[in-house]
């Protein structure tokens, strides 16, 4: 379980595809703390760390998380958003996250308000999720709070610190993203008998 609130960044230094596999090697400042067999969250994928060498981790990406995320995109150097697994007890300072990406998105617009920034997504209604206005939704592992819902996009307003410190300063039109949806307005929604497994 995480939170959406990033940790760190961290720098892509090998991609080695087996089988229908991918190991992924990420250097970060972080390594030094993290342990075989430890979740992290990388553009909000939940990822196992599988080896540790230096300042070097190591974590492996199935079939099916590459065909759910914007894994197949990632490149050497590229930059990802990281987070470790909440802690029992900690607060909770973004929204229940649980690294399970719900599809993809596209940036579809960027626009500067007087220091912050408004981005929009785009993404394909036919997977039957959804978004709330106000409510929260996870781009790339970042909680954020939904403006402008539509039914196939919406904006999220990113303040100068998040904008520094996350790879939303990489952010193009066209870039594709990893979105999780809301649980709790998942939860809602079905409640109000919306069917979003079709």
């Amino acid at each position: 379980m995480f939170t959406g609130i990033i940790e760190t960044l961290g720098t892509i230094k090998a991609l080695k595809k087996e089988g229908e596999n991918i190991h992924i090697k990420v250097a970060s400042t972080i390594t030094n703390e993290l342990k075989i067999d430890q979740s992290v969250a990388h553009n909000g994928i939940c990822l196992t760390v599988v080896n540790i060498d230096n300042d070097v981790y190591t974590v492996t990406a199935i079939k099916e998380t590459i065909d759910k995320t914007n894994l197949s995109t990632w490149n050497v150097d590229d930059v990802v958003n990281l987070e470790r697994a909440m802690k029992l007890g900690d607060r909770l300072d973004g929204h229940i996250v649980q690294g399970h990406v719900d599809q993809t998105a596209i940036c579809k617009n960027i626009e500067e308000a007087n220091g912050s920034w408004y981005f929009t997504f785009e993404y394909d209604k036919n997977l039957h999720n959804i978004t709330i206005e106000k409510g929260s939704i996870t781009v790339n592992g970042v909680s954020l709070t939904v403006v402008n819902s539509k039914e196939n996009e919406f904006s999220v307003a990113i303040i100068p610190y998040t904008y520094e410190h996350t790879n939303f300063h990489d952010f193009e039109i066209g870039t594709k993203i990893n979105l999780e949806f809301d649980v709790i307005g998942k939860y809602v929604a079905r409640l109000h008998g919306m069917n979003l497994d079709k």
